[in-house]
C-alpha cells in the first residue's frame, strides 16, 4: 500500500467530513475514495471516521492521526523537493496511451529547447487516471481528452482533431473515398478503455448510435490486431500501416477534443500547455476549437435517431 498516498486521501476526507465532496475534491469517484480510507483503516488497526447516513465524523483515532499525516505527507513534500533540486527540476506529464510516438517525439523536442533546464519525464495514463494523478500530485500536468468533469483543474487551449476510421486493407469499404458512420454497421469497434476515457467513449458511441452505427461488439484496448485481421474498425487520425486503410468519415461526425491540464501553475506547466498547442498543430494536425465548423451531413433513411 501507498501509505503517503493514503494519507492524502485520509486529509481530504477528514477535512471535508463529506466523503462525496471529498472526492470530488480529488477529482475520482466515492466508491475508490471509500475503498481506500477502508484499506488505511485495516492496516493501521482503528476506526478513523464515524460513518452515518446524515454525517460524517472524526474518531479520536482519527484526530489524533490528522496532525501526524499533514506533517508526514508535508515532510515527504519537502524531501521531493530537495530530491528535484539535487538533480534538477523535473516536469511530470501524463498523456494518452494511445498518442502517436511521433507526437510525443516531438513534444519533449520541443519542450527541451523551451525549457532545456527542466527535464520531462513523461508516463502514458488514460484521462481519469490523470485526474486522480493531478489530485495527488503524481503528475503535474497532463494531456488529456473531453469531455472531462474535474472540480479543481485548470485547462489549457483545447484543440479539435476530426477523426476517420481504420479498416483492414481486404475490407470492402476500403475501396471508396469517404465512409458513412452507418455503413460501418455490423462491425465491432475498438475504443481505448471505457474506465480510463469516460466522456470520450460515451460521445463516440452516442455519435455512432445518432448516424446509424451500433457496433456489433466493443473492445477495448489499443492494440490494432483486431483490425489488422478485419475483426474490427477503430476511429482516429490519418495513419498509414502496412495492412490497413484509413478514410474520412463522411461529415467529420467524430472529433477528438484535447487540452493540458494541470491543479498547480508553475513556468514549467505554462510552458508546456504551450509547447503541446504548438506540436499537436504541426505534428498532429489539430486546430483550434471553433476554428471551422463541422461538416454535417442529412440522416439516411431508416437511420437511428
Amino acid at each position: 500500500m501507498d501509505l503517503v498516498r493514503h494519507l492524502r486521501y485520509f486529509i481530504v476526507v477528514a477535512e471535508e467530513l463529506h466523503f462525496g465532496n471529498a472526492a470530488i475534491r480529488l477529482g475520482m469517484a466515492q466508491p475508490p475514495l471509500s475503498q481506500r480510507i477502508k484499506r488505511l483503516e485495516e492496516e493501521l488497526g482503528v476506526r478513523l471516521f464515524d460513518r452515518s447516513a446524515r454525517q460524517v465524523r472524526l474518531t479520536e483515532a482519527g484526530r489524533l492521526l490528522l496532525s501526524e499525516s499533514r506533517e508526514i505527507v508535508a515532510r515527504v513534500e519537502r524531501l521531493h523537493e530537495m530530491a528535484r533540486q539535487g538533480r534538477g527540476a523535473v516536469l511530470k506529464v501524463g498523456v494518452p496511451p494511445d498518442l502517436a510516438a511521433a507526437v510525443l517525439a516531438a513534444l519533449v523536442a520541443g519542450f527541451r529547447q523551451t525549457l532545456p533546464e527542466v527535464r520531462l519525464a513523461p508516463a502514458e495514463i488514460w484521462t481519469a487516471d490523470q485526474v486522480t494523478a493531478l489530485a495527488d500530485g503524481t503528475i503535474d500536468v497532463g494531456l488529456v481528452r473531453h469531455p472531462i468533469t474535474a472540480p479543481g483543474l485548470r485547462f489549457g487551449q483545447v484543440l479539435v482533431q476530426a477523426q476517420g476510421v481504420l479498416l483492414a486493407a481486404v475490407d470492402p469499404l476500403a475501396s471508396v473515398g469517404e465512409v458513412h458512420l452507418a455503413d460501418l454497421a455490423g462491425r465491432d469497434l475498438m475504443m481505448p478503455p471505457k474506465e480510463g476515457e469516460p466522456g470520450w467513449h460515451a460521445e463516440v458511441l452516442a455519435e455512432c448510435r445518432r448516424d446509424g452505427f451500433v457496433p456489433a461488439q466493443v473492445h477495448e484496448g489499443v492494440g490494432l490486431g483486431l483490425v489488422l485481421a478485419g475483426a474490427a474498425v477503430v476511429f482516429g487520425p490519418r495513419t498509414e500501416l502496412p495492412g490497413l486503410v484509413w478514410r474520412p468519415l463522411l461529415g467529420s461526425p467524430i472529433t477528438s477534443r484535447v487540452s493540458t491540464a494541470w491543479r498547480t501553475e508553475t513556468v514549467a506547466a505554462t510552458e508546456f500547455s504551450a509547447v503541446a498547442v504548438r506540436t499537436l498543430k504541426e505534428s498532429a494536425g489539430m486546430t483550434d476549437e471553433g476554428a471551422a465548423p463541422v461538416r454535417r451531413v442529412s440522416r439516411r433513411p431508416g437511420m437511428l435517431a
